[in-house]
């Protein structure tokens, strides 16, 4: 690299082991300019975009067997859950914003100019582990919708979802909004399908109001608990938090005190609207599975292949199943793009290295098509559904190593200065955190423990074990 053009974060406070070092993604670091005089509309235009890459990542393929598993086991009783899932990422997107834009560091910048170096490893490896599960998850889920859509094998469609890189790379080299214009028109795909899905579908608007209002029966209820915890595992994705605290500093702001609290409120109000997207597509998932299967004695309908097949006949509208397969392909396209970024800014920021991005980004994909292609070739296309729950585990047993320092460093006013975490914020900060945490800890001990072990605790505490 030439150190020449090496670009140097300002040190906006003194609470770091470490000097910051190259920014968050250079190329396109601070080349989106805000305005400074412009209206509150035209400002909040300049600021959306990033807060739609981050949405993606809560409507990944991967939120699909769950949500799906959901509404078909228990019809409309897990929105409230899903709902809850959104809102808990809106709180933590918020947060990367501010560490983003009052720190300059995104979060793997953040850890290593916090941490030890062995500590600093071990996170970059657990995150790595993390991407590539989730880029899994999306390399399946494109390929399912190229099976569905065009009857091409697995295993090719695997294989060609590695083409998304070379439009990552072209349109970077265009400028990052059109990055931002390729997700957003992805999500406004997959929206419409659902949209129309609804339509057919024609579920009881009593009774999905009523599945927003949580109650104990999904605590009570172990079933319900179990499917719970795999959407609220399923939708906080930690590689999300990596990428959301890098790509707002895409954004030419006022480096003052007011213009980064001004860049805080916009980003915030961009990402939480793009969040209230992706809270209507994983509702309309969830809403779609109950109204077509709960209450049509297919509750066991979990994989995304039964549901393509059986939405037509069961709807009675043949482009039914069409439309879920072109909103799945979509959807796995979408988050292949976003998690390639993420993978460059994980690299990047914890390891303080830069690789050609093409080279980055090709590592990323294989790693994650390599395990598909031979889990489906050696034990067949039946394992897909497998392979997106495996990815869904992984995710959860990293995102407690993501939301601890997030937590971490936004409450230390040495490092943020000013824009440190109230009181307030801090409690439910960390409320969140501790929940997240815990279901994460106990769906792994569910997934690993033997069934005898587990029957043995259970009846020890007085509850019935999980069904695996």
């Amino acid at each position: 690299m030439d150190r020449s053009n090496r670009i140097v974060v300002p040190e906006p406070a003194i609470g770091w082991r470490k000097r910051a070092g190259q920014v968050s993604l250079p190329e396109v670091h601070r080349s989106i300019v805000v305005p400074t005089t412009a209206s509150f509309w035209r400002k909040l235009l300049a600021f959306s975009g990033p807060g739609f890459l981050v949405a993606v990542g809560y409507m990944d393929p991967g939120n699909w067997a769950t949500d799906l598993s959901g509404g078909a086991q228990f019809g409309y009783s897990l929105l409230a859950v899903v709902m809850i899932s959104n809102f808990m990422a809106i709180m933590l997107q918020h947060l990367c914003i501010k560490l983003g834009v009052a720190t300059g560091r995104d979060l793997a910048q953040a850890c290593r100019d916090h941490y030890s170096t062995p500590t600093v490893w071990f996170l970059w490896i657990l995150c790595e582990i993390a991407i590539a599960a989730c880029d899994l998850a999306e390399v399946v889920g494109s390929a399912i919708g190229l099976q569905l859509l065009f009857g091409i094998p697995l295993v090719w469609g695997c294989i060609i979802t590695a083409l998304d890189v070379l439009a990552v790379l072209y349109l970077q080299t265009k400028g990052f909004r059109y990055i931002e214009a390729l997700v957003i028109t992805l999500i406004a795909t997959i929206g419409s399908c659902f949209a129309a899905e609804l339509v057919f579908s024609k579920p009881g608007f009593t009774g999905v109001m009523f599945g927003f209002i949580p109650g104990p029966r999904i605590i009570m209820n172990q079933g319900m608990l179990y499917v719970s915890i795999g959407i609220i595992g399923a939708t906080v994705m930690p590689h999300n938090l990596y990428l959301h605290s890098s790509i707002v500093q895409t954004r030419k702001f006022e480096q003052t005190p007011v213009g980064r609290r001004e860049a805080i409120k916009f980003a915030t109000i961009d990402s939480s609207v793009a969040l209230m997207f992706a809270l209507f597509i994983n509702g309309a998932i969830l809403v779609l599975a109950a109204a077509a299967f709960h209450w049509s004695g297919h509750q066991d309908v979990a994989e995304i292949q039964d549901a393509y097949k059986l939405l037509s006949p069961l709807l009675g509208v043949g482009a039914a199943s069409i439309l879920f397969a072109v909103a799945l392909l979509a959807s796995g396209q979408n988050s292949t793009l976003t998690g390639t970024l993420a993978g460059q800014i994980v690299m990047e920021g914890f390891l303080n290295f830069r690789i050609t991005p093409w080279l980055r980004r090709l590592i990323t994909r294989a790693v994650a098509i390599i395990p598909a292609v031979l889990v489906i070739g050696i034990f067949g296309e039946g394992k897909t559904t497998q392979l997106l729950v495996a990815s869904q585990v992984v995710l959860s047993m990293q995102l407690g190593f993501a939301v601890w320092p997030l937590m971490r460093f936004t409450d230390e006013k040495a490092k943020m200065g000013e824009f440190a975490n109230r009181l307030w914020l801090k409690i439910l900060g960390w409320t969140v955190a501790g929940i997240i945490i815990v279901l994460n800890v106990k769906l792994l001990f569910d997934t690993f423990m033997p069934d005898a072990i587990l029957k043995a605790i259970y009846g020890f505490l007085g509850l019935p074990a999980p069904t695996q």
